[in-house]
């Protein structure tokens, strides 16, 4: 079975939303065990805390593990990668619970674009969604009222960020935004939700006497590991009945942040025969390779057109980029995200975790498209239709017309 949980291209994610020096349970904390090892002088912590212990005016608010996490969380911030995070237990599991495929919160996935906060991708059907925010998007400001929060976004870290928009379901978050398309700042209102996403889902469109499989694969979550087969199996039994008027698969990305790099792999093993799908490059230059898995190959001969955007990531861009340079699909759309490392989760016992970037992943050519992305073979910006009602989809009709030439 494809290992799923040692590395992942994570896209941490606001959908309500060990490695330290050997820590075990059990053991001293984090911060202690580096102190013992002489790694770190924290002797000017300590000062500072007696100073603080003495001299702060609320008392009440020294929560000494709060200060502990507090200080974690600064070590790691001080690397200026916005990857690499230490998440306290409430924004662990939240986390957790977003790469399973299931959270509450109000749909939308997180990054950077140029260090400023942004959007990288609304969830389908989520309030995010329904409001109208779109995949780059800036987000300037997080106000909750009810909360007292109103918090400018300049120099957040995703970590802060997670932690102010979560909240109780039913209550709102004000988020403003400045839309690079639009050349505009709006502001949008959500009201928070539980939400479960599934990691695809499957539909049939008829054109020009054909009938094409429209596969929207929304993440690749751990639900990607049994939810793909089972559509595959799907594709080919329905294939089998359509005889000649089977037209192919139009593999739809857009807005997919991606999520466990050995997904992308899986997916891509269904289209590609052998070879190399993608490479993990570590600081010490050393090269993983992840091949096409041989028990797979179930849609070799399909014809395929890929779907992608400015709201693809990480392993969406993986699996995009891997079919485009075997040139087994055509890819569709814009320009995608350009998210080019491999983050690397860690639980610890009381609930906390750590995300840090080990490796950068390579195209199987050795190429990184770290905040470069993947270009499409067939540029098309996408249209909002004028009609809210219409459901005319642009791309995918473009996508749809590639695919039957």
């Amino acid at each position: 079975m494809i290992k799923k949980i040692r590395n992942i291209v994570l896209v941490l994610a606001v959908v309500s939303i060990g490695i330290l020096v050997g820590y075990r349970a059990g053991e001293n904390s984090v911060l202690d065990r580096v102190s013992q090892k002489g790694e770190l002088d924290l002797s000017m912590m300590w000062k500072v805390k007696a100073e603080l212990a003495k001299l702060f005016l609320e008392k009440d608010k020294m929560v000494d593990q709060e200060m502990v996490y507090g200080a974690i969380e600064g070590m790691v911030r001080s690397l200026d990668d916005p990857y690499t995070v230490f998440l306290p237990p409430e924004q662990n599991k939240a986390s957790n619970e977003d790469l399973a495929g299931k959270f509450g919160g109000v749909g939308i996935q997180l990054g950077y674009k140029d260090s400023q906060l942004a959007v990288m991708a609304p969830l389908p059907k989520t309030p995010a969604d329904r409001a109208g925010v779109m995949a780059g998007d800036l987000i300037l400001k997080i106000v909750d009222k009810e909360k007292d929060i109103d918090r400018d976004t300049t120099g957040i870290s995703l970590n802060e960020a997670v932690n102010l928009i979560r909240g109780k379901v039913g209550t709102e978050v004000t988020l403003k935004l400045y839309s690079e398309k639009k050349k505009d700042t709006f502001e949008v209102t959500l009201k928070r939700e539980d939400i479960v996403v599934a990691s695809l889902e499957l539909e049939w469109v008829e054109s020009e006497g054909k009938n094409v499989a429209w596969v929207k694969l929304y993440k690749f979550s751990e639900q990607l590991y049994k939810e793909w087969p089972v559509m595959v199996d799907n594709i080919n039994t329905k294939k089998a009945e359509l005889g000649n008027k089977y037209g192919g698969i139009v593999l739809d990305l857009r807005n997919n942040p991606g999520g466990f790099l050995q997904a992308s792999v899986l997916v891509a093993s269904d289209f590609v025969s052998e070879g190399v799908i993608v490479k993990q490059e570590s600081s010490d230059g050393k090269v993983e390779t992840y091949q096409v898995d041989q028990s797979r190959k179930k849609l070799l001969n399909d014809k395929l057109v890929v779907l992608v955007n400015g709201g693809s990531a990480s392993a969406s861009e993986i699996l995009a980029g891997a079919l485009k340079e075997f040139k087994r699909a055509t890819l569709v759309g814009e320009n995608t995200f350009g998210k080019g490392t491999v983050q690397q989760p860690e639980d610890f016992a009381d609930g906390s975790g750590l995300h840090v970037t080990i490796a950068k992943w390579l195209l199987p050519n050795g190429v990184n498209i770290h905040k470069v992305g993947v270009k499409p073979d067939v540029e098309v910006k996408y249209e909002v239709p004028e009609d809210e009602s219409s459901k005319v989809d642009n791309q995918l009709e473009k996508a749809i017309i590639e695919l039957l030439k």
